[in-house]
Formats: C-alpha cells, structure tokens, sequence
C-alpha cells in the first residue's frame, strides 16, 4: 500500500510541477502578446504568435467544452487507476511509462484549467515554415507521451508486463492453471 501512495505523490507532485510551468508560460504570453504582433524567433520557420484555441489540440473541434472537460476526467481517473497499479519507483522497468503518465495528466489539467477559467485555451508556439497549427507547452507534454507510450507499447513492454493493469485476470490464464492443477491431481493418483 505505501508503494501505491508514493506512486500516486509522485505522480501528482510531478503533473504540478508540469502543469505550473505550463501555466507560467501561458500567463507570461498572454501578458506580453495578447493583441500584440507576433514574436519572430527564426524569421520564416519560428514564433510566438498568441491565440485563442476554443477547440481541440491544434484547433480542431471548436467550442465542445463540456465534452472536453469529460475527456480530461476520464484521462484522469485513467491515470490514477495506472499509477496505483504499477510496482514502485524501485522498478525501473516501469518509469517512462510513469513518466508518460505524469506528462499526459499535466497537459490534459494545463489544457483543462484554461477551458474552464475562460473558456479557450492560450496556444502560442507557431512553426510558420510549415503552417503547423498553434500549440502549447501543454500539447507538447500530450504528444511527446502518447507517441512515447505508442513506441513504448509497442517495442518496449511485454503483454505479460501490462497484465497488472487488467481489471480482471485473463480466463486463459486460469484455465492454464487449472488445466497444470488436473495434470498435478491425476500424476499424483496414479
């Protein structure tokens, strides 16, 4: 049980930390670009250019707050359930994937405080050499650990290392074991 709740600490101490820088460089272009031309940083390639995002990641889904704000509950709750099944952080196999979880939660709060405090999220971080749609700080800690989580998922991790997150035991599993235990029974009888 310790391990559970130092798993869960460190999953909430580390989403806050994300989720304040998130929020400080959100609240420091507000107040410096808001209205404001933006902010070569490599003329034709980089900028800060501040915008207001009513919808999804890179702007799609327009003004669906409340279906929003469900999607980052579910994300949370998922998380939680995650952290709490995992070894502790003396198992070093499972630390990207706490990580992935730590950044996944920080976007989906840093995104969320802003829906709900005014309706719109702060994007500012603008790849103009490829039109890429405005992101934010929060955005990149969603993308960078979901394709981290996809690659982990997919190269990294065995099916049997994932089974601690199953809600119920796999039936073949059982059946294996019973299967060796009607084996065992009838060896032993003969």
């Amino acid at each position: 049980m310790k391990s559970k709740i130092s798993n869960l600490a460190v999953w909430a101490l580390g989403s806050l930390l994300l989720v304040l820088l998130d929020q400080y460089t959100k609240s420091f272009v507000t107040a410096r670009l808001k209205g404001q031309p933006p902010t070569v940083v490599i003329d034709g390639v980089f900028e800060f250019l501040y915008s207001e995002n009513r919808g999804a990641a890179f702007g799609m889904m327009q003004g669906r707050q409340g279906f929003f704000f469900l999607i980052g509950i579910l994300v949370l709750a998922a998380a939680v359930y995650v952290m709490y099944c995992m070894p502790d952080w003396s198992s070093k196999r499972y630390h990207f994937l706490k990580v992935c979880v730590i950044m996944i939660t920080a976007g989906a709060i840093g995104n969320m405080i802003d829906r709900v405090s005014q309706g719109y999220v702060v994007d500012f971080l603008y790849f103009s050499l490829i039109d890429f749609p405005i992101f934010n700080v929060a955005d990149i800690y969603v993308t960078t650990a979901t394709g981290l989580l996809l690659v982990l998922l997919l190269f990294y991790y065995k099916d049997e290392e994932l089974e601690i997150f199953h809600l119920k035991k796999r039936p073949e599993k059982k059946l294996e074991n019973t299967d060796r235990e009607s084996k065992t029974s009838k060896e032993e009888q003969h």
